[in-house]
């Protein structure tokens, strides 16, 4: 057990309970949970509607629009990079329809490896946060272990392709049949996190104490992408593991540096309101309005595959000219291809201030 003095000293972003409950947590409990019932994730087992509409509708797609809150709805923000934020929608519009017109599929696999470098990235930038007190040396392999924990589950998919689920569409990732190179990924990611180990061990026999929130989050990470991936075949799996483990931690982050920052929110409301304990329910409700506005034309004018959920838009016809959709389709992805884009800016240059008096700020990296 570590020491009240030794607490005091952990690297938390805002603070233990915090960190705990709404960054460090939800991969391990997920994936906790989808062990523990493998009779309902085992096998071709589909996402029901409701499982959909609280997986991907209400976190998922809900984490992508609250990027406004850092960019488009801060006032001091969009005054400094106003230029970066006005033209970034519009070029990922156009190069999604130049993508487009090469077929559909060049789009989505596109559109698939730039969210998996988005999702990689992001946990990278996490330990980044938690390794602040890290030497250089250790900084190097607290990485070298992120990446090998998400990295070799994607190898693995890959090489074990086609599998019974996928990041968007069906054949959106390249495969490759070697079955030698995932052999090769294994060792190096076993190699890398006994590092690692070795090194916590290490450091902590002889400081006495460990970084908790640092290795929470790796073995948050390694669990729920090997499980989601490697362990289970499943699209339910896959989609529980893959969209907690991703999207709460990132409203977390946004709600913490939302309420650090001094200058007032959109139409002057005060910052200190909107980022309060009291508004949580309008600050995650009105991110789940937008996505389900944005879900609601996927699904009528491209998909219709949810139409119990969405009949507010049955009215609008289903587009199947291949010409309008390479306009559509690219248009309806701006919100999410604008957030991963953007998301490479807002963290690389801001920074989150740790709860306690004595932290020092620490960098985001996304």
């Amino acid at each position: 057990m570590l020491s009240q003095a030794q607490r005091s000293r952990q690297p938390w972003i805002h603070s233990a309970a915090f960190d705990l409950v709404f960054i460090l947590a939800p991969a391990l409990l997920v994936t906790l949970f989808v062990l523990a019932r493998p009779d309902w994730f085992s096998g071709p087992v589909a996402v029901s509607p409701l499982a959909w509409l609280l997986l991907v509708l209400c976190v998922d797609v809900s984490h992508v629009y609250s990027t406004l809150y850092k960019t488009y709805f801060d006032p001091a923000e969009f005054r400094e990079r106003r230029t970066l934020y006005t033209l970034v929608p519009l070029f990922v519009w156009l190069a999604g329809v130049v993508l487009y017109s090469f077929g559909a599929l060049a789009f989505w696999r596109t559109l698939a490896y730039l969210a998996v470098f988005h999702f990689v990235r992001q946990q990278y930038g996490f330990m980044r946060l938690y390794s602040v007190e890290d030497n250089r040396g250790a900084r190097l392999l607290n990485a070298a272990a992120i990446y090998a924990a998400t990295l070799y589950p994607l190898v693995y998919w890959h090489t074990n392709l086609p599998r019974q689920f996928q990041w968007f569409v069906e054949g959106d990732f390249v495969s490759l049949p070697w079955s030698w190179l995932e052999s090769v990924a294994f060792i190096a990611y076993v190699a890398v996190l006994s590092l690692y180990l070795l090194k916590e061990v290490w450091v902590g026999w002889r400081r006495r104490s460990v970084n908790l929130p640092r290795n929470l989050l790796l073995i948050g990470t390694a669990l729920s992408w090997y499980v989601g991936i490697v362990t289970f075949n499943g699209d339910l799996a896959f989609t529980a593991t893959n969209v907690i483990a991703h999207g709460l931690p990132y409203l977390a982050l946004i709600w913490i540096t939302g309420r650090k920052r001094e200058s007032s929110l959109i139409f002057g409301v005060r910052r200190g309101w909107v980022f309060g304990a009291m508004a949580a329910p309008l600050f995650v409700g009105f991110l789940v309005v937008l996505a389900f506005v944005e879900e609601g034309f996927w699904d009528a004018l491209v998909w219709r595959d949810h139409t119990s959920i969405f009949g507010l838009f049955s009215f609008l016809p289903q587009l199947t000219d291949a010409a309008l959709l390479a306009f559509v389709v690219p248009l309806l992805a701006v919100p999410q291809a604008t957030h991963y884009v953007l998301d490479g800016f807002i963290w690389r240059r801001g920074r989150v201030v740790a709860a306690s008096e004595t932290a020092a700020p620490v960098r985001a990296a996304s």
